[in-house]
Protein backbone atom coordinates (compact mmCIF):
# COMPACT_ATOMS: atom_id res chain seq x y z
CA UNK A 1 0.00 0.00 0.00
CA UNK A 2 0.99 3.30 -1.12
CA UNK A 3 1.53 6.48 0.84
CA UNK A 4 -0.38 8.39 -2.15
CA UNK A 5 -3.50 6.55 -1.34
CA UNK A 6 -4.50 9.35 1.24
CA UNK A 7 -4.14 11.76 -1.82
CA UNK A 8 -7.62 10.58 -2.15
CA UNK A 9 -9.19 12.05 1.30
CA UNK A 10 -11.87 13.69 1.87
CA UNK A 11 -11.52 17.49 2.37
CA UNK A 12 -13.97 17.37 4.77
CA UNK A 13 -11.11 17.05 7.63
CA UNK A 14 -10.60 20.88 7.02
CA UNK A 15 -14.12 22.22 6.36
CA UNK A 16 -16.20 23.57 8.67
CA UNK A 17 -17.55 20.15 9.72
CA UNK A 18 -20.62 21.26 11.88
CA UNK A 19 -22.20 23.63 9.60
CA UNK A 20 -21.84 20.71 6.78
CA UNK A 21 -23.81 18.36 8.74
CA UNK A 22 -25.91 20.59 10.38
CA UNK A 23 -26.83 22.60 7.07
CA UNK A 24 -27.29 19.04 5.19
CA UNK A 25 -29.68 18.31 8.14
CA UNK A 26 -31.89 21.14 7.22
CA UNK A 27 -31.81 20.75 3.66
CA UNK A 28 -32.31 17.06 3.95
CA UNK A 29 -34.83 16.69 6.56
CA UNK A 30 -38.90 17.90 6.39
CA UNK A 31 -39.26 21.01 8.15
CA UNK A 32 -43.03 21.98 8.66
CA UNK A 33 -44.52 20.82 11.95
CA UNK A 34 -47.34 22.30 13.57
CA UNK A 35 -48.78 21.98 16.66
CA UNK A 36 -51.85 20.60 15.73
CA UNK A 37 -50.56 17.57 14.48
CA UNK A 38 -50.71 13.95 16.17
CA UNK A 39 -48.01 13.47 18.38
CA UNK A 40 -46.80 10.47 16.94
CA UNK A 41 -46.06 12.30 13.68
CA UNK A 42 -44.43 14.86 15.66
CA UNK A 43 -42.32 12.25 17.75
CA UNK A 44 -41.27 11.05 14.28
CA UNK A 45 -40.45 14.75 12.78
CA UNK A 46 -37.66 15.27 15.89
CA UNK A 47 -36.70 11.40 15.62
CA UNK A 48 -35.78 11.60 12.10
CA UNK A 49 -33.68 15.07 12.72
CA UNK A 50 -31.80 13.38 15.48
CA UNK A 51 -31.03 10.20 13.37
CA UNK A 52 -29.54 11.76 10.22
CA UNK A 53 -27.55 13.78 11.84
CA UNK A 54 -26.03 10.98 13.91
CA UNK A 55 -26.17 9.49 10.38
CA UNK A 56 -24.31 12.37 9.14
CA UNK A 57 -21.34 12.28 11.75
CA UNK A 58 -21.04 8.88 11.48
CA UNK A 59 -20.48 8.88 7.51
CA UNK A 60 -17.92 11.83 7.54
CA UNK A 61 -15.93 10.36 10.65
CA UNK A 62 -16.29 6.86 8.91
CA UNK A 63 -14.72 8.23 5.93
CA UNK A 64 -11.64 10.08 8.20
CA UNK A 65 -11.08 6.76 9.98
CA UNK A 66 -10.96 4.51 6.57
CA UNK A 67 -9.33 6.71 4.28
CA UNK A 68 -5.98 6.84 6.53
CA UNK A 69 -3.82 3.95 6.42
CA UNK A 70 -3.37 1.61 9.33
CA UNK A 71 0.65 1.77 10.22
CA UNK A 72 0.29 -2.00 11.14
CA UNK A 73 -1.26 -2.57 7.88
CA UNK A 74 1.71 -0.73 6.02
CA UNK A 75 5.47 -1.90 4.58
CA UNK A 76 7.80 -1.40 7.51
CA UNK A 77 9.82 1.14 5.52
CA UNK A 78 6.02 3.27 4.52
CA UNK A 79 5.56 1.92 8.68
CA UNK A 80 9.18 3.57 9.81
CA UNK A 81 8.63 6.75 7.55
CA UNK A 82 5.39 8.12 8.76
CA UNK A 83 7.07 7.17 12.55
CA UNK A 84 9.78 9.79 11.57
CA UNK A 85 7.30 12.26 9.83
CA UNK A 86 4.58 12.72 11.60
CA UNK A 87 4.87 10.32 14.95
CA UNK A 88 3.46 7.14 15.06
CA UNK A 89 1.94 7.70 18.60
CA UNK A 90 0.75 11.24 18.16
CA UNK A 91 -0.94 9.77 14.62
CA UNK A 92 -2.86 7.19 16.64
CA UNK A 93 -4.03 8.91 18.84
CA UNK A 94 -5.77 11.80 16.64
CA UNK A 95 -7.31 8.60 14.88
CA UNK A 96 -8.46 6.91 18.17
CA UNK A 97 -9.91 10.22 19.77
CA UNK A 98 -12.22 10.78 16.17
CA UNK A 99 -13.10 6.90 16.55
CA UNK A 100 -14.08 7.80 20.21
CA UNK A 101 -16.24 10.51 19.13
CA UNK A 102 -18.11 8.36 16.24
CA UNK A 103 -19.32 6.14 19.30
CA UNK A 104 -20.06 8.93 21.79
CA UNK A 105 -22.56 10.60 18.89
CA UNK A 106 -24.01 7.33 18.48
CA UNK A 107 -25.04 6.60 22.07
CA UNK A 108 -26.72 9.97 22.46
CA UNK A 109 -28.41 9.84 19.29
CA UNK A 110 -29.68 6.26 20.96
CA UNK A 111 -30.29 8.07 24.40
CA UNK A 112 -32.46 11.23 22.78
CA UNK A 113 -34.48 9.18 20.50
CA UNK A 114 -35.48 6.73 23.63
CA UNK A 115 -36.47 9.67 25.27
CA UNK A 116 -38.41 11.08 22.25
CA UNK A 117 -40.89 8.35 22.01
CA UNK A 118 -41.71 9.50 25.44
CA UNK A 119 -42.43 13.17 24.36
CA UNK A 120 -45.81 14.35 24.96
CA UNK A 121 -45.80 17.27 23.15
CA UNK A 122 -44.53 19.84 20.37
CA UNK A 123 -42.02 21.97 22.66
CA UNK A 124 -41.05 18.76 24.73
CA UNK A 125 -40.06 16.89 21.63
CA UNK A 126 -38.32 20.24 20.14
CA UNK A 127 -36.32 20.71 23.13
CA UNK A 128 -34.95 17.02 22.98
CA UNK A 129 -33.96 17.39 19.39
CA UNK A 130 -31.60 20.66 20.38
CA UNK A 131 -30.47 18.96 23.44
CA UNK A 132 -29.08 16.02 21.22
CA UNK A 133 -27.73 17.80 18.61
CA UNK A 134 -25.86 20.54 21.12
CA UNK A 135 -24.27 17.40 22.38
CA UNK A 136 -23.35 15.92 19.25
CA UNK A 137 -21.59 19.55 18.35
CA UNK A 138 -20.02 20.00 21.67
CA UNK A 139 -18.63 16.45 21.23
CA UNK A 140 -17.10 17.43 17.65
CA UNK A 141 -16.13 20.94 18.55
CA UNK A 142 -13.64 18.75 21.28
CA UNK A 143 -12.32 17.04 18.53
CA UNK A 144 -10.83 20.60 16.76
CA UNK A 145 -6.83 19.49 17.30
CA UNK A 146 -6.72 16.15 15.89
CA UNK A 147 -8.55 17.21 12.54
CA UNK A 148 -6.52 20.15 12.22
CA UNK A 149 -3.49 17.76 12.85
CA UNK A 150 -4.89 14.79 10.34
CA UNK A 151 -5.41 17.34 7.53
CA UNK A 152 -2.00 18.79 8.02
CA UNK A 153 -1.16 15.09 7.46
CA UNK A 154 -2.96 14.77 4.61
CA UNK A 155 -1.42 17.66 3.19
CA UNK A 156 1.98 16.46 3.34
CA UNK A 157 1.29 12.83 2.43
CA UNK A 158 -0.10 14.07 -0.88
CA UNK A 159 3.22 15.67 -1.54
CA UNK A 160 5.41 12.85 -0.94
CA UNK A 161 6.67 10.83 -3.87
CA UNK A 162 4.96 7.19 -4.61
CA UNK A 163 8.14 4.62 -3.68
CA UNK A 164 7.82 0.83 -4.32
CA UNK A 165 9.50 -1.07 -1.75
CA UNK A 166 9.00 -4.20 -3.76
CA UNK A 167 10.90 -3.18 -7.25
CA UNK A 168 14.35 -2.54 -8.31
CA UNK A 169 15.63 0.19 -6.16
CA UNK A 170 19.18 2.15 -6.12
CA UNK A 171 19.57 4.44 -2.95
CA UNK A 172 22.03 7.59 -3.15
CA UNK A 173 23.34 8.59 0.24
CA UNK A 174 26.28 10.26 2.00
CA UNK A 175 27.35 13.41 3.40
CA UNK A 176 25.26 17.03 2.10
CA UNK A 177 26.23 18.89 -1.27
CA UNK A 178 28.52 15.66 -2.41
CA UNK A 179 26.65 15.64 -5.93
CA UNK A 180 23.70 13.24 -4.99
CA UNK A 181 20.87 15.35 -7.01
CA UNK A 182 23.08 16.69 -9.88
CA UNK A 183 23.81 12.81 -9.99
CA UNK A 184 20.13 11.43 -10.52
CA UNK A 185 18.80 15.03 -12.61
CA UNK A 186 21.31 13.60 -15.43
CA UNK A 187 20.44 9.74 -14.83
CA UNK A 188 16.80 10.31 -14.74
CA UNK A 189 14.04 12.42 -15.40
CA UNK A 190 13.78 13.88 -12.09
CA UNK A 191 13.83 16.92 -11.62
CA UNK A 192 15.50 17.75 -8.43
CA UNK A 193 16.67 21.07 -7.02
CA UNK A 194 20.22 21.70 -6.44
CA UNK A 195 21.82 24.02 -4.61
CA UNK A 196 25.56 24.66 -3.63
CA UNK A 197 24.51 24.79 0.17
CA UNK A 198 23.66 22.10 2.57
CA UNK A 199 20.50 20.62 3.13
CA UNK A 200 18.62 21.73 -0.08
CA UNK A 201 17.00 17.79 -0.49
CA UNK A 202 15.05 17.82 2.65
CA UNK A 203 12.90 14.68 1.71
CA UNK A 204 13.31 11.58 -0.17
CA UNK A 205 13.12 12.32 -4.42
CA UNK A 206 12.31 9.61 -6.72
CA UNK A 207 13.38 8.77 -10.35
CA UNK A 208 13.28 5.74 -12.73
CA UNK A 209 16.35 4.73 -14.87
CA UNK A 210 16.35 1.83 -17.66
CA UNK A 211 19.20 0.09 -17.79
CA UNK A 212 19.47 -3.03 -20.03
CA UNK A 213 15.56 -3.32 -20.18
CA UNK A 214 15.16 -3.28 -16.71
CA UNK A 215 13.59 -0.73 -15.05
CA UNK A 216 15.35 0.95 -11.59
CA UNK A 217 13.84 2.96 -9.07
CA UNK A 218 16.29 5.66 -7.38
CA UNK A 219 15.85 7.52 -4.85
CA UNK A 220 17.81 10.55 -3.74
CA UNK A 221 17.70 11.24 0.16
CA UNK A 222 18.45 13.99 2.18
CA UNK A 223 22.72 14.25 2.98
CA UNK A 224 23.73 12.23 6.71
CA UNK A 225 25.70 13.82 9.31
CA UNK A 226 28.76 12.30 11.46
CA UNK A 227 26.42 12.56 14.59
CA UNK A 228 24.70 9.41 16.69
CA UNK A 229 22.06 8.29 15.53
CA UNK A 230 19.71 9.66 18.71
CA UNK A 231 20.82 13.26 17.42
CA UNK A 232 19.80 12.99 14.19
CA UNK A 233 16.92 15.00 13.13
CA UNK A 234 13.54 14.38 10.66
CA UNK A 235 15.53 15.23 7.32
CA UNK A 236 18.39 12.77 8.21
CA UNK A 237 16.22 9.85 9.19
CA UNK A 238 14.19 9.90 6.43
CA UNK A 239 17.66 8.61 4.55
CA UNK A 240 18.24 6.07 7.42
CA UNK A 241 14.59 4.59 7.15
CA UNK A 242 15.32 4.43 3.89
CA UNK A 243 18.57 2.46 3.94
CA UNK A 244 17.09 0.11 6.68
CA UNK A 245 13.56 -0.94 5.57
CA UNK A 246 14.18 -1.06 1.61
CA UNK A 247 16.01 -4.21 -0.27
CA UNK A 248 18.13 -2.08 -2.78
CA UNK A 249 21.36 -1.45 -3.85
CA UNK A 250 23.61 1.60 -2.59
CA UNK A 251 25.30 3.85 -3.82
CA UNK A 252 27.36 6.00 -1.53
CA UNK A 253 28.90 9.06 -2.69
CA UNK A 254 31.74 11.03 -1.78
CA UNK A 255 33.44 14.17 -2.84
CA UNK A 256 37.42 13.64 -3.17
CA UNK A 257 37.65 17.64 -3.59
CA UNK A 258 36.11 18.61 -0.51
CA UNK A 259 33.93 21.47 -1.76
CA UNK A 260 31.11 19.87 -0.11
CA UNK A 261 32.94 21.30 3.44
CA UNK A 262 33.52 17.87 5.12
CA UNK A 263 36.89 16.20 5.01
CA UNK A 264 37.38 12.91 3.32
CA UNK A 265 38.36 11.49 6.98
CA UNK A 266 35.09 12.45 7.87
CA UNK A 267 33.23 11.03 5.24
CA UNK A 268 34.71 7.68 5.59
CA UNK A 269 34.07 7.54 9.05
CA UNK A 270 30.48 8.17 8.28
CA UNK A 271 30.62 5.16 5.79
CA UNK A 272 31.81 3.06 8.60
CA UNK A 273 29.20 4.84 11.24
CA UNK A 274 26.26 3.58 8.58
CA UNK A 275 28.03 0.22 7.59
CA UNK A 276 25.14 -1.89 9.35
CA UNK A 277 22.60 -0.48 7.38
CA UNK A 278 24.56 -1.80 4.04
CA UNK A 279 24.88 -5.55 5.08
CA UNK A 280 22.89 -8.09 3.07
CA UNK A 281 22.85 -5.06 -0.02
CA UNK A 282 25.27 -4.55 -2.53
CA UNK A 283 27.37 -1.60 -1.89
CA UNK A 284 29.42 0.80 -4.56
CA UNK A 285 31.56 3.92 -3.63
CA UNK A 286 30.99 6.69 -6.14
CA UNK A 287 34.19 8.70 -6.10
CA UNK A 288 32.48 11.81 -7.37
CA UNK A 289 33.62 15.13 -8.91
CA UNK A 290 36.77 13.27 -10.67
CA UNK A 291 36.83 15.87 -13.11
CA UNK A 292 38.53 18.30 -9.86
CA UNK A 293 40.21 15.85 -7.69
CA UNK A 294 41.15 12.25 -8.62
CA UNK A 295 41.81 8.99 -6.05
CA UNK A 296 45.98 8.72 -7.68
CA UNK A 297 46.07 12.54 -6.83
CA UNK A 298 45.40 12.14 -3.56
CA UNK A 299 48.05 11.24 -0.30
CA UNK A 300 49.19 8.17 0.12
CA UNK A 301 47.34 8.20 4.19
CA UNK A 302 44.08 9.52 2.66
CA UNK A 303 43.72 6.60 -0.25
CA UNK A 304 44.70 4.04 2.24
CA UNK A 305 41.27 5.29 4.02
CA UNK A 306 39.43 4.83 0.46
CA UNK A 307 41.35 1.20 0.30
CA UNK A 308 40.50 -0.15 3.82
CA UNK A 309 36.54 0.65 2.90
CA UNK A 310 36.68 -1.33 -0.67
CA UNK A 311 38.71 -4.47 1.09
CA UNK A 312 36.03 -5.11 3.76
CA UNK A 313 33.14 -5.91 2.22
CA UNK A 314 29.68 -5.30 3.55
CA UNK A 315 28.72 -8.64 4.16
CA UNK A 316 28.05 -11.17 0.96
CA UNK A 317 29.20 -8.50 -1.06
CA UNK A 318 32.19 -6.68 -1.80
CA UNK A 319 32.55 -3.21 -2.23
CA UNK A 320 32.98 -1.76 -5.89
CA UNK A 321 34.84 1.46 -6.72
CA UNK A 322 33.41 3.65 -9.30
CA UNK A 323 35.49 7.20 -10.14
CA UNK A 324 32.40 10.01 -12.34
CA UNK A 325 31.69 13.45 -12.36
CA UNK A 326 28.47 15.05 -12.29
CA UNK A 327 29.77 17.27 -14.78
CA UNK A 328 30.90 14.72 -17.34
CA UNK A 329 27.76 11.58 -17.27
CA UNK A 330 29.47 10.02 -20.39
CA UNK A 331 30.43 6.70 -18.97
CA UNK A 332 28.61 7.26 -15.93
CA UNK A 333 25.58 5.22 -16.53
CA UNK A 334 27.86 2.39 -18.10
CA UNK A 335 30.25 1.96 -15.19
CA UNK A 336 27.70 2.22 -12.61
CA UNK A 337 25.36 0.11 -13.98
CA UNK A 338 28.41 -2.38 -14.53
CA UNK A 339 28.99 -2.36 -11.05
CA UNK A 340 25.57 -3.35 -10.14
CA UNK A 341 25.32 -5.73 -12.67
CA UNK A 342 28.04 -7.64 -11.56
CA UNK A 343 27.28 -7.44 -8.20
CA UNK A 344 23.44 -8.81 -8.80
CA UNK A 345 25.01 -11.86 -10.35
CA UNK A 346 27.67 -12.84 -7.47
CA UNK A 347 24.75 -12.13 -5.25
CA UNK A 348 23.78 -14.73 -2.28
CA UNK A 349 20.41 -15.81 -3.56
CA UNK A 350 21.79 -16.46 -7.23
CA UNK A 351 24.64 -18.40 -5.97
CA UNK A 352 22.34 -20.46 -4.09
CA UNK A 353 20.25 -21.38 -7.02
CA UNK A 354 23.11 -21.97 -9.26
CA UNK A 355 23.81 -24.53 -6.37
CA UNK A 356 21.00 -26.07 -6.86
CA UNK A 357 21.56 -26.57 -10.06
CA UNK A 358 23.24 -29.87 -12.25
CA UNK A 359 23.25 -29.73 -15.62
CA UNK A 360 24.19 -34.00 -16.66
CA UNK A 361 26.17 -34.85 -19.75
CA UNK A 362 25.33 -38.31 -21.42
CA UNK A 363 28.79 -40.80 -20.85
CA UNK A 364 29.47 -43.85 -23.17
CA UNK A 365 28.95 -46.69 -21.48
CA UNK A 366 31.18 -49.09 -24.13
CA UNK A 367 32.67 -47.88 -27.75
CA UNK A 368 30.17 -49.71 -30.08
CA UNK A 369 28.96 -47.26 -32.94
CA UNK A 370 25.03 -46.69 -32.55
CA UNK A 371 24.23 -45.25 -36.11
CA UNK A 372 20.58 -44.54 -36.52
CA UNK A 373 18.36 -46.44 -38.07
CA UNK A 374 17.99 -46.18 -41.84
CA UNK A 375 15.01 -48.21 -44.03
CA UNK A 376 16.68 -50.17 -47.23
CA UNK A 377 14.33 -48.45 -49.41
CA UNK A 378 14.73 -44.90 -48.54
CA UNK A 379 18.20 -45.85 -48.67
CA UNK A 380 18.13 -47.41 -52.34
CA UNK A 381 15.88 -43.92 -53.29
CA UNK A 382 18.79 -41.50 -52.15
CA UNK A 383 21.37 -43.43 -54.39
CA UNK A 384 19.04 -43.29 -57.51
CA UNK A 385 18.39 -39.82 -56.49
CA UNK A 386 14.95 -40.14 -56.37
CA UNK A 387 12.17 -37.87 -54.27
CA UNK A 388 10.94 -39.54 -51.45
CA UNK A 389 7.70 -37.87 -52.11
CA UNK A 390 6.40 -37.04 -55.47
CA UNK A 391 3.03 -35.05 -55.66
CA UNK A 392 2.38 -35.86 -59.20
CA UNK A 393 3.24 -38.94 -59.09
CA UNK A 394 -0.21 -40.72 -59.87
CA UNK A 395 1.24 -44.42 -58.11
CA UNK A 396 2.37 -42.65 -55.17
CA UNK A 397 1.22 -43.70 -51.72
CA UNK A 398 -1.48 -41.98 -50.33
CA UNK A 399 -1.44 -40.12 -47.27
CA UNK A 400 -4.00 -39.29 -45.04
CA UNK A 401 -3.65 -35.86 -46.14
CA UNK A 402 -4.62 -36.67 -49.64
CA UNK A 403 -7.68 -38.55 -48.65
CA UNK A 404 -8.73 -35.36 -46.98
CA UNK A 405 -8.74 -33.45 -50.00
CA UNK A 406 -11.01 -36.23 -51.76
CA UNK A 407 -13.57 -36.59 -49.06
CA UNK A 408 -14.07 -32.80 -48.62
CA UNK A 409 -11.41 -30.93 -47.04
CA UNK A 410 -11.00 -30.08 -43.45
CA UNK A 411 -13.83 -29.19 -41.71
CA UNK A 412 -15.92 -32.47 -43.42
CA UNK A 413 -13.06 -35.10 -43.64
CA UNK A 414 -13.58 -37.52 -40.28
CA UNK A 415 -10.46 -39.69 -39.67
CA UNK A 416 -11.57 -43.40 -39.27
CA UNK A 417 -9.77 -43.98 -36.41
CA UNK A 418 -10.26 -47.96 -36.24
CA UNK A 419 -8.28 -48.37 -39.29
CA UNK A 420 -5.11 -47.48 -36.66
CA UNK A 421 -6.52 -50.24 -34.09
CA UNK A 422 -4.16 -52.98 -33.25
CA UNK A 423 -6.10 -56.01 -32.94
CA UNK A 424 -5.42 -59.94 -33.05
CA UNK A 425 -7.71 -60.17 -36.18
CA UNK A 426 -7.62 -56.97 -38.76
CA UNK A 427 -11.08 -58.17 -39.48
CA UNK A 428 -12.49 -56.86 -36.42
CA UNK A 429 -11.38 -53.32 -36.80
CA UNK A 430 -15.06 -52.66 -37.99
CA UNK A 431 -17.16 -54.19 -35.81
CA UNK A 432 -19.73 -52.54 -34.14
CA UNK A 433 -19.02 -51.98 -30.51
CA UNK A 434 -21.28 -53.31 -27.70
CA UNK A 435 -23.71 -50.52 -26.14
CA UNK A 436 -23.14 -51.47 -22.16
CA UNK A 437 -25.86 -50.56 -19.84
CA UNK A 438 -25.85 -51.58 -15.85
CA UNK A 439 -23.19 -54.01 -16.26
CA UNK A 440 -25.08 -55.61 -19.47
CA UNK A 441 -24.76 -55.99 -22.91
CA UNK A 442 -28.10 -54.53 -24.64
CA UNK A 443 -27.67 -56.53 -27.47
CA UNK A 444 -27.88 -59.52 -25.42
CA UNK A 445 -31.93 -58.50 -24.84
CA UNK A 446 -32.18 -58.14 -28.40
CA UNK A 447 -35.09 -60.57 -30.09
CA UNK A 448 -33.10 -62.08 -33.08
CA UNK A 449 -36.59 -62.48 -34.91
CA UNK A 450 -37.93 -59.10 -34.28
CA UNK A 451 -38.12 -57.90 -37.77
CA UNK A 452 -40.10 -61.69 -38.65
CA UNK A 453 -42.73 -60.69 -36.24
CA UNK A 454 -43.24 -57.36 -37.25
CA UNK A 455 -43.76 -58.51 -41.06
CA UNK A 456 -46.00 -60.70 -39.82
CA UNK A 457 -48.32 -58.40 -37.64
CA UNK A 458 -48.23 -55.88 -41.25
CA UNK A 459 -49.36 -58.96 -43.16
CA UNK A 460 -52.10 -59.99 -40.85
CA UNK A 461 -53.31 -55.67 -40.70
CA UNK A 462 -53.07 -55.40 -44.46
CA UNK A 463 -55.10 -58.66 -44.37
CA UNK A 464 -57.99 -57.54 -41.85
CA UNK A 465 -57.94 -53.70 -43.97
CA UNK A 466 -58.99 -56.19 -47.54
CA UNK A 467 -61.98 -57.58 -45.74
CA UNK A 468 -63.19 -54.58 -44.36
CA UNK A 469 -62.65 -54.85 -40.77
CA UNK A 470 -61.95 -51.27 -39.99
CA UNK A 471 -64.63 -49.98 -42.21
CA UNK A 472 -66.97 -47.27 -41.14
CA UNK A 473 -70.51 -48.39 -39.04
CA UNK A 474 -73.60 -47.26 -40.69
CA UNK A 475 -74.75 -46.18 -37.25
CA UNK A 476 -72.00 -43.25 -37.25
CA UNK A 477 -74.14 -41.56 -40.62
CA UNK A 478 -77.15 -41.47 -37.69
CA UNK A 479 -75.31 -39.26 -35.84
CA UNK A 480 -74.27 -37.05 -37.81
CA UNK A 481 -77.33 -36.41 -39.41
CA UNK A 482 -78.57 -35.96 -35.93
CA UNK A 483 -75.81 -33.61 -35.27
CA UNK A 484 -76.74 -31.20 -38.34
CA UNK A 485 -79.92 -30.93 -37.55
CA UNK A 486 -79.73 -30.56 -33.62
CA UNK A 487 -76.97 -27.59 -34.81
CA UNK A 488 -79.78 -25.79 -36.80
CA UNK A 489 -82.12 -25.72 -34.11
CA UNK A 490 -79.79 -24.59 -31.82
CA UNK A 491 -78.75 -21.61 -34.56
CA UNK A 492 -82.04 -20.64 -34.85
CA UNK A 493 -83.02 -21.06 -31.09
CA UNK A 494 -79.69 -18.92 -30.18
CA UNK A 495 -80.85 -16.05 -32.41
CA UNK A 496 -84.33 -15.21 -31.25
CA UNK A 497 -83.14 -15.61 -27.35
CA UNK A 498 -80.23 -12.93 -28.42
CA UNK A 499 -83.36 -11.01 -29.44
CA UNK A 500 -85.17 -11.33 -26.96
CA UNK A 501 -82.40 -10.59 -24.15
CA UNK A 502 -81.51 -7.83 -26.63
CA UNK A 503 -84.69 -5.82 -26.25
CA UNK A 504 -84.82 -2.74 -23.83
CA UNK A 505 -87.71 -3.84 -21.92
CA UNK A 506 -85.29 -7.09 -21.23
CA UNK A 507 -82.48 -5.19 -20.60
CA UNK A 508 -83.98 -3.36 -18.42
CA UNK A 509 -85.93 -6.11 -16.24
CA UNK A 510 -82.42 -7.91 -16.17
CA UNK A 511 -80.42 -4.29 -14.90
CA UNK A 512 -79.64 -5.85 -11.21
CA UNK A 513 -80.46 -9.40 -11.62
CA UNK A 514 -77.68 -11.82 -11.46
CA UNK A 515 -76.67 -13.21 -14.36
CA UNK A 516 -77.26 -16.80 -14.81
CA UNK A 517 -75.14 -19.50 -15.44
CA UNK A 518 -75.53 -20.66 -19.10
CA UNK A 519 -75.42 -24.50 -20.32
CA UNK A 520 -73.95 -23.88 -23.32
CA UNK A 521 -72.52 -27.83 -24.34
CA UNK A 522 -73.08 -31.61 -23.44
CA UNK A 523 -70.70 -34.24 -23.54
CA UNK A 524 -71.47 -37.33 -23.33
CA UNK A 525 -69.34 -40.89 -23.55
CA UNK A 526 -70.92 -43.79 -25.02
CA UNK A 527 -69.70 -47.62 -24.20
CA UNK A 528 -71.12 -50.58 -25.92
CA UNK A 529 -70.22 -53.76 -25.16
CA UNK A 530 -71.71 -55.26 -28.54
CA UNK A 531 -72.36 -59.18 -28.78
CA UNK A 532 -71.97 -60.87 -32.13
CA UNK A 533 -72.11 -64.47 -32.74
CA UNK A 534 -68.22 -64.52 -33.29
CA UNK A 535 -66.94 -62.21 -30.77
CA UNK A 536 -67.19 -59.43 -28.59
CA UNK A 537 -66.10 -56.31 -29.44
CA UNK A 538 -65.28 -53.30 -26.54
CA UNK A 539 -65.51 -49.77 -28.35
CA UNK A 540 -65.64 -46.58 -27.11
CA UNK A 541 -66.96 -43.24 -28.57
CA UNK A 542 -67.19 -39.62 -27.21
CA UNK A 543 -69.95 -37.50 -28.77
CA UNK A 544 -69.99 -33.76 -28.42
CA UNK A 545 -73.74 -32.36 -28.69
CA UNK A 546 -75.20 -29.16 -28.98
CA UNK A 547 -78.68 -29.52 -27.23
CA UNK A 548 -81.58 -27.41 -29.04
CA UNK A 549 -82.24 -23.83 -27.06
CA UNK A 550 -85.78 -25.82 -26.09
CA UNK A 551 -84.17 -28.20 -24.12
CA UNK A 552 -81.68 -26.11 -22.08
CA UNK A 553 -84.45 -24.55 -20.12
CA UNK A 554 -84.60 -27.71 -17.93
CA UNK A 555 -80.94 -28.55 -17.24
CA UNK A 556 -80.44 -24.90 -15.48
CA UNK A 557 -82.02 -26.22 -12.32
CA UNK A 558 -80.53 -29.16 -10.49
CA UNK A 559 -84.07 -30.32 -10.06
CA UNK A 560 -84.62 -31.17 -13.21
CA UNK A 561 -81.13 -33.41 -13.68
CA UNK A 562 -83.49 -36.45 -14.19
CA UNK A 563 -85.43 -35.76 -16.82
CA UNK A 564 -82.22 -34.23 -18.90
CA UNK A 565 -81.08 -37.45 -18.43
CA UNK A 566 -84.18 -39.25 -19.96
CA UNK A 567 -83.68 -37.20 -22.87
CA UNK A 568 -79.90 -38.18 -23.56
CA UNK A 569 -80.70 -41.71 -22.56
CA UNK A 570 -83.68 -41.25 -25.35
CA UNK A 571 -81.38 -39.82 -27.70
CA UNK A 572 -78.33 -42.45 -27.36
CA UNK A 573 -80.57 -45.09 -26.90
CA UNK A 574 -82.50 -44.58 -30.77
CA UNK A 575 -79.10 -44.38 -31.91
CA UNK A 576 -77.19 -47.63 -30.60
CA UNK A 577 -75.97 -50.73 -32.61
CA UNK A 578 -78.65 -53.82 -32.78
CA UNK A 579 -77.13 -56.34 -30.34
CA UNK A 580 -76.16 -53.66 -27.47
CA UNK A 581 -75.89 -55.68 -23.96
CA UNK A 582 -75.14 -52.36 -22.14
CA UNK A 583 -74.67 -48.85 -22.64
CA UNK A 584 -72.76 -46.64 -20.21
CA UNK A 585 -72.98 -42.88 -20.18
CA UNK A 586 -71.14 -40.08 -18.50
CA UNK A 587 -71.94 -36.50 -18.66
CA UNK A 588 -70.11 -33.55 -18.35
CA UNK A 589 -71.43 -30.04 -17.97
CA UNK A 590 -69.66 -26.64 -19.38
CA UNK A 591 -70.63 -23.41 -17.83
CA UNK A 592 -69.75 -20.48 -18.76
CA UNK A 593 -70.37 -17.29 -17.04
CA UNK A 594 -69.06 -13.18 -17.68
CA UNK A 595 -66.05 -13.24 -15.63
CA UNK A 596 -64.86 -17.11 -16.05
CA UNK A 597 -65.70 -20.93 -16.95
CA UNK A 598 -65.97 -23.86 -15.11
CA UNK A 599 -66.13 -27.04 -15.77
CA UNK A 600 -68.08 -29.51 -13.08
Amino acid sequence: MELRVILALMQNVRLPFLDIVLSKTQRKTPTVIHKNFKISRIRNFYTRKVKFTQDSFDEKLGSILSDFPVLDDLHPFLSSLMNVLYDKNHYKLALGQLRTARHLIDQVAKDYVRLLKFGDSLYRCKQLKRAALGRMATIMRRQKDPLAYLEQVRQHISRLPAIDPNTRTLIICGYPNVGKSSFINKVTPADVDVQPYAFTTKSLFVGHLDYKYLRWQVIDTPGILGHPLEEMNTIEMQSITALAHLKSCVLYFMDLSEQCGYTIEAQCKLFHSIKPLFISKPTILVLNKSDITTLSSLPTSTQSLITDITSNPTGDHPVTLVECSSARVEGKIKKIGGGVSSISTSSSTSSSVLNRLHVSVPQKRDDVAREAFIPDKVKEQREKGEKMYDKEDPGRRKLLRDREVEEGGAGVFNINLKESYLLADPDWKMDIMPEIMDGKNIADFIDPDIVEKLEALEREEEKLVQEGFYDSDPEDSDFDSLDEEEEQDSRVTEKSRSARLNSQATKKSLKNHAKLIKLVEVKWHLRFNISTKNATVQRNRSVQRNLPNSNLPHLRSPSNITRSLRYLKSISFNNTIRGCTSVQISLSWIYLSPNKSRSD
